[in-house]
């Protein structure tokens, strides 16, 4: 008898509903009406706020199931900050990539000095538990002042256009940021992009390096690893 909990017990709607609604709002540019639109063209009527209270309840769970459950991450991280407009005062948006495009971890903060950019490492540390190889950052002195006070070793490596692979990750935040009209709060930035980042990572699957067939076996893998992490596996 199996005693793994059954996550979507006591909820009205069946378990592959409620998959697909985060997986939609958390891997597409989708608005929460948008993902009510879809699925009531499929014949399920259910409203946009049931779907946020799914996000909120069933999406972190399932992006930290799948951050446990990929490969060890490269050991060349590059790094990289951008600015965000939060009610009208500028935040900054940290993000770390391996060589792979996977994306390690990400960080909303308001400044982007030494102490910020220790705190970041010191979440990135802790998250993979190893030390990388190479670190890859643009020319921004608070990286060094950093990697320098917390004695880490490996090569680090500073060039105006070294990080672009960690640059371009930004874009579909991008895209989020402004299909939602600006985040609310720092504290809502950074749950919902740490929620989305691992689920959106999950299916980028890096089509154009690879053939056709390899792409459909990738993708299927993919998907059976997504069934897998949410539960839908269990309760099919």
């Amino acid at each position: 008898m199996s005693t793994t909990p059954n996550l979507y017990r006591g909820f009205r709607f069946p378990a592959a509903i409620i998959h697909e609604a985060v997986w939609l709002y958390h891997c597409f540019s989708l608005s929460l009406r948008e993902v009510e639109l879809i699925l009531a063209a499929r014949g399920i009527e259910v409203s946009y706020e049931t779907i946020r209270e799914w996000g909120l309840r069933f999406g972190r769970a399932f992006a930290n199931t799948l951050k446990r459950r990929r490969p060890r991450p490269g050991d060349k991280w590059l790094l990289d900050e951008v600015f965000i407009r939060i009610r009208g005062k500028q935040h900054y948006l940290w993000r770390a990539i391996d060589q792979n495009g996977v994306v390690l971890d990400i960080l909303v903060q308001s400044r982007r000095n030494k102490k910020a950019a220790k705190r970041f490492f010191r979440k990135l540390l802790k998250g993979l538990r190893y030390a990388p190889r190479v670190i890859v950052t643009d020319k921004l002195k608070s990286y060094a002042a950093a990697k320098k006070d917390l004695k880490l070793g490996g090569e680090h490596r500073q060039n105006r256009y070294l990080n672009n692979a960690c640059e371009v990750s930004h874009q579909p935040t991008r895209r989020r940021e402004r299909h939602r009209k600006r985040f609310k709060s720092a504290r809502h930035a950074q749950r919902f992009l740490s929620t989305r980042s691992p689920i959106h990572n999950h299916f980028q699957l890096r089509r154009h390096l690879i053939s056709a067939s390899q792409y459909r076996t990738v993708r299927a893998r993919a998907f059976t690893t997504w069934r897998e992490a949410t539960g839908l596996a269990r309760t099919a």
